[in-house]
């Protein structure tokens, strides 16, 4: 499970460093993905900093909950919007979605703990 955990962590944070770095740089791309999105440019840096931050907490001790869930949410939020608003597919998300709940459910030990329960 080690290795399985390491190695989802590893894709996990090369891809959304990679998009969210984009998404903070103002790549045209993203640019123009969240115009037609119509919340503005302010959400495209507000979710470039999820993801780069989501990435950051999955190699944080007793954070890894944390990111996965925030970057589990935020591809909820990608698959949402590529059906609804901007098409074409929303593949690309779902997988990574599946991707952060193995990581949720490899870390479900620190659940507790971050609820404030004893485990």
């Amino acid at each position: 499970m080690k290795y399985l955990s390491l190695g989802l962590r590893i894709v996990l944070t090369l891809v959304f460093v990679a998009a969210g770095g984009a998404k903070l740089v103002g790549a045209g791309m993203m640019v123009e993905s969240f115009d037609a999105i119509g919340f503005g440019q302010g959400f495209r840096y507000l979710t470039g900093v999820i993801e780069v931050g989501g990435a950051a907490l999955l190699w944080l001790p007793n954070k890894q909950v944390i990111g996965a869930a925030l970057l589990g949410a935020t591809m909820v939020g990608a698959v949402l919007t590529h059906w609804f608003i901007i098409g074409p597919s929303a593949v690309p998300a779902i997988v990574l979605g599946l991707l952060c709940a193995a990581v949720l459910y490899i870390y479900r030990a620190q659940i507790p703990a971050l609820l404030g329960r004893s485990s």
